[in-house]
């Protein structure tokens, strides 16, 4: 029997209310990287980005598909569940989303990270600045590490050619990439466009491309791609990112860029929604 399951009903109650807004948020962050552009070879409204084997009502779908699966996560967090278990909901939220998708693999980084994130913020309700990082980081980041590993995954394969950690050392540190990047660029780039909500999400997905080890960039484009999409992106970034005047052309003459280069940062997609998602969850 689950720790859940042992709580009183009024408890338990309390439990499945907060799990579903946890889900409901995790929701909306999905939509907010969706709807971002100009966002580098990613999917959005607007095209499909280096994408030929899927578009925004992909995305759409799959994310309908797995929202649910968040607020189980979320329970399981707030019972102390270990990270097998979180895995085994992991797998179907990943089963559920190849069916909405057709087989298309849309959301298995966001359905991993976002994953552990809604885990934390079942266990911690009202959490303040920080804590769902730490909670990651301490409940679960030696299991990250420890679990099984896809070996024929392009990832996996990534992550033991090229020496990079990629989302498994990212999470196990306690997404330290999405405190220390992330959320000062959500911030900075509402300071400066207090007018345009999506230049802070535009300003967050650079600033993660130009520092994050992500292996969907090296898997798609190699060293090369690797190292013109993270120095292309701080160079947005260094020059001013969207404090620019011409921002959205810049960042859009970028998405054209990784696109002749087929170049897709899905890690750093990922990540964005998980920004988005801190930041809503986590106090000030």
């Amino acid at each position: 029997m689950s720790a859940l399951a042992t709580l009183p009903l009024h408890a338990r109650a309390q439990d499945h209310h907060a799990a579903d807004a946890i889900a409901q948020a995790a929701a909306s962050a999905l939509r907010g990287e969706l709807d971002t552009y100009p966002k580098p070879g990613l999917v959005s409204p607007v095209d499909s980005g280096s994408h030929a084997d899927m578009d925004v009502g992909t995305f759409r779908a799959s994310a309908r598909a797995i929202a649910p699966f968040f607020a189980d996560l979320a329970l399981a967090g707030a019972a102390g569940a270990p990270m097998p278990a979180l895995r085994r909901i992991g797998l179907d939220a990943e089963a559920a989303m190849r069916a909405a998708t057709g087989g298309v693999n849309t959301h298995r980084g966001a359905i991993f990270g976002l994953g552990l994130l809604c885990a934390a913020a079942g266990a911690l309700p009202g959490a303040g600045a920080g804590a769902l990082g730490r909670l990651v980081r301490k409940r679960y980041g030696e299991a990250i590490l420890d679990g099984p590993v896809l070996l024929h995954a392009p990832g996996a394969r990534v992550r033991r050619r090229h020496g990079v950690g990629g989302a498994p050392a990212e999470a196990s540190a306690g997404f330290p990439t999405l405190y220390r990047v992330g959320l000062p660029a959500l911030h900075r780039g509402r300071r400066l466009r207090p007018d345009a909500p999506d230049a802070a999400r535009v300003e967050t997905c650079l600033a993660l491309i130009a520092h994050l080890e992500d292996t969907n960039l090296l898997h798609r484009g190699g060293p090369e791609g690797y190292t013109f999409a993270r120095a292309a992106a701080a160079q947005f970034i260094a020059e001013g990112g969207v404090a620019q005047p011409d921002w959205r052309e810049r960042a859009e003459g970028l998405h054209h860029a990784f696109v002749s280069r087929n170049l897709s940062p899905g890690g750093a997609a990922d990540l964005l929604a998980m920004t988005l998602f801190v930041d809503g969850f986590e106090a000030p």
